[in-house]
């Protein structure tokens, strides 16, 4: 059995050491997509994941896949897209478009656990100068993209899509090399995958996550809208690494 939340109460989550096994991270059930909920659960290393017809449903995966800024894997085919120019990068200009091609069904008749309800969650958080989108565009057209939230020195993704061949890697390395800038502590990928594996990402224990947190999250916390920063990067200066070899899942976005 997992808690659950009263949702008109302040936002409070049991220990995440307290998830169960099975299904791996599930915490809690219940609560409320309001701001405070969600930024309250993201500081906890905390994420709503559920599908249309369930109740929110809390998890705090462990392992948890992270990615230090600096430390991304660009193989050579990438690089040479990043240099030649195919796509405007872009950022907080279409954060509520970049999550309806998120919530997109990946296959015929499929679902999504990006449900209107989150959509509308996460575009207040944007609205409050929390959560942030990535966008590839080639001229008018959005091709790709990803959003998630920035918190002090954390950036938690969630989803990204892509429209043409590595629109969505392009805005991963374009977020990953801004982040470095900014001297952020980690990306949350959340779940593994070997996609993500290939680019640099590895799994670190829940405990070590959430330890991070602490001192990641602390401090200035001012939301801020990135609509701003300058997206033009130079990346003559550097190397393709070659991608380990790994068994995790398949890519899932």
């Amino acid at each position: 059995m997992i808690p659950w939340l009263d949702p008109d109460a302040p936002p409070a989550f049991p220990p995440v050491s307290t998830a169960l096994r099975e299904p791996g991270g599930l915490l809690a059930a219940g609560g409320a997509l309001t701001p405070e909920w969600l930024l309250t659960a993201y500081r906890s290393g905390i994420f709503p994941w559920y599908s249309v017809g369930d109740p929110i449903l809390w998890w705090s995966l462990d392992p948890r896949m992270v990615l230090v800024p600096g430390q991304m894997r660009l193989t050579r085919s990438l690089l040479k897209t990043l240099r030649n120019g195919r796509f405007e990068v872009r950022c907080d200009t279409a954060f509520a478009r970049v999550m309806k091609e998120c919530a997109a069904p990946r296959e015929p008749g499929g679902g999504t656990w990006i449900t209107r309800e989150m959509q509308r969650a996460y575009c207040r958080l944007h609205e409050l100068g929390w959560a942030h989108s990535i966008e590839c565009w080639q001229g008018d057209e959005l091709v790709g993209g990803l959003y998630g939230l920035a918190i002090g020195r954390v950036f938690y993704g969630e989803s990204m899509f892509h429209r043409v061949t590595d629109a969505s890697k392009v805005a991963f390395a374009h977020l990953v090399r801004l982040l470095e800038q900014w001297n952020f502590a980690v990306i949350d990928c959340q779940m593994s995958t070997s996609h993500l594996h290939s680019l640099g990402a590895r799994e670190i224990s829940r405990a070590d996550f959430v330890s991070g947190l602490t001192e990641w999250t602390a401090g200035d916390l001012t939301p801020a809208n990135w609509a701003d920063v300058d997206m033009a990067m130079d990346w003559s200066d550097q190397r393709p690494v070659s991608a380990p070899e790994h068994n995790a899942p398949a890519e899932t976005t």
